[in-house]
């Protein structure tokens, strides 16, 4: 087999097979084979037919057309592999020869992942939250900690946001009682928003003694209903004084306030840290796919919209839901859920060219030890070998889409070490802290770090469960 490439405007070229008559043949001996299970002869058990039985009942041109239809996929997939041509779409294929007799030729115009540029991209800043703490946070959490040691003392004042009100509750509509909404003694903090939208605003101000009556709408339901509500007492929440003896008697974690009061600031800086770490990824990927100006070739872009539109009915289904019942519900139809998810699929589609571009061009690339890495990873994943998982990638051709997901991950990981991380307020963050380095930055391409590298959604194991 030869086999040649021609570039062609925009991300296409056009690749040119040609196959020698005696090659070929073997491929009509194939074709021979095939249709002998599908012949019946006197004299011969189904399948069983020698070539020269059949090609003297019914000729060589339906064996000639089956064996086009079967291995032309096939030289093409050689050709591709050996040009490295990146395939995105189907190709279009034609024959330009070798139909009846001789050697067969054809031609097949090919669209590519395009290359795209991505100038600025060692420079990309993102904006995330602090994962500080800050001072008001602090004594709010110190306060709430405390609550449960507090003591109610009535006070003679209006009622504000935080008191306790005890309150005799009348709700009635249309002069029936409202179920669920009449109550005596009820101890209610005001700040609460509960039981209308706009039950604290009338609540406010109030004092002990108080009756106050108006219309509202309860939460849950659409229609007005006559409140009534009697206000007993109004207390105010006294926290105690903390001191170390006071903590000592009262806690078993903590026997001083300095303690104490780190305790509640580690609890929450690690509550921030959690929620920056789950920004810096889209963030980081929103950020380098601003930098990608051309738009991403349609076919791509329909190609991730299925596979985002499977995803999401593989996820109804492993809830025990069944896809068209729920699009039924929704009174959605297919195409309607499936162009839905444009926008996402144009993203992925660009983060995907994006990271190529950064991989390229700072050569980053996937090593044998990358690749074996991966499929070790997925032969725990999966309880198999991982020369089994191996054996899947290469008989499936997936290995270049393994090194590709390789390599945008790294490319990832380049980037995750070249962004700069601000707050909202401009001031620098630790990166370090935030993709939680486990060693020094060597500036190499294998860091531990508490991420997720994949923009895309799809990890490389995926791409096993792709191929079979």
């Amino acid at each position: 087999m030869k086999s040649s490439v021609e570039p062609l405007e925009g991300n296409k070229v056009k690749v040119y097979v040609e196959v020698e008559e005696a090659e070929f043949d073997k491929d009509i001996d194939q074709a021979f084979k095939t249709i002998a299970r599908e012949v019946k002869l006197p004299g011969f058990r189904n399948g069983k037919a020698p070539r020269r039985i059949l090609e003297a009942r019914i000729g060589i041109g339906p064996a000639r057309e089956q064996a086009l239809r079967d291995a032309i996929p096939n030289y093409l997939g050689k050709a591709v592999r050996e040009h490295d041509v990146d395939l995105v779409a189907t190709p279009d294929v034609a024959i330009t020869g070798g139909e009846e007799e001789g050697d067969v030729e054809f031609e097949a115009e090919c669209e590519v992942r395009p290359v795209v540029q991505v100038p600025g991209y060692a420079g990309l800043r993102i904006e995330l939250d602090s994962p500080v703490p800050d001072d008001d946070e602090i004594e709010a959490a110190k306060a709430e900690e405390l609550k449960q040691f507090g003591s109610l003392e009535p006070v003679d004042r209006p009622a504000a946001p935080g008191d306790f009100l005890t309150i005799d509750l009348t709700t009635s509509r249309d002069g029936e009682e409202v179920m669920g909404l009449n109550t005596e003694d009820w101890s209610y903090e005001l700040g609460q928003g509960w039981v209308t939208d706009d039950f604290d605003e009338h609540l406010t101000g109030a004092a002990a003694g108080d009756e106050l009556t108006f219309t509202a709408t309860p939460k849950g339901t659409d229609e007005p209903a006559d409140f009534t509500v009697k206000v007993t007492a109004v207390q105010a929440l006294v926290l105690p004084e903390i001191t170390d003896e006071w903590l000592s008697e009262n806690t078993a974690e903590h026997e001083t306030v300095a303690a104490w009061e780190q305790a509640i600031v580690d609890r929450l800086s690690e509550r921030h840290l959690g929620t920056v770490r789950n920004q810096v990824m889209p963030k980081l990927t929103e950020a380098l796919v601003a930098l990608v100006d051309e738009e991403p070739p349609e076919s791509m872009v329909q190609t991730e919209m299925r596979n985002q539109l499977q995803q999401l009915f593989r996820q109804l289904q492993m809830q025990g839901i069944d896809p068209e019942a729920w699009l039924s519900a929704t009174g959605q139809g297919v195409e309607q859920m499936l162009e839905g998810t444009r926008p996402q699929a144009e993203q992925a589609v660009k983060a995907d060219l994006a990271l190529r571009a950064v991989a390229l061009a700072e050569g980053i690339e996937a090593t044998d030890a990358d690749l074996e890495m991966q499929y070790a990873q997925q032969a725990m994943q999966y309880g198999q070998k991982a020369k089994d998982i191996r054996r899947v990638y290469e008989q499936n051709d997936a290995v270049p889409d393994l090194i590709a997901q390789i390599r945008k991950s790294k490319a990832m990981d380049w980037l995750l070490h070249h962004v700069e991380m601000v707050d909202h307020a401009g001031n620098q963050l630790d990166t370090d802290l935030i993709i939680g380095h486990t060693h020094d930055d060597h500036d190499d391409h294998d860091h531990d770090h508490d991420h997720d590298h994949d923009a895309e959604g799809h990890g490389a194991a995926d791409h096993e469960n792709e191929s079979e």
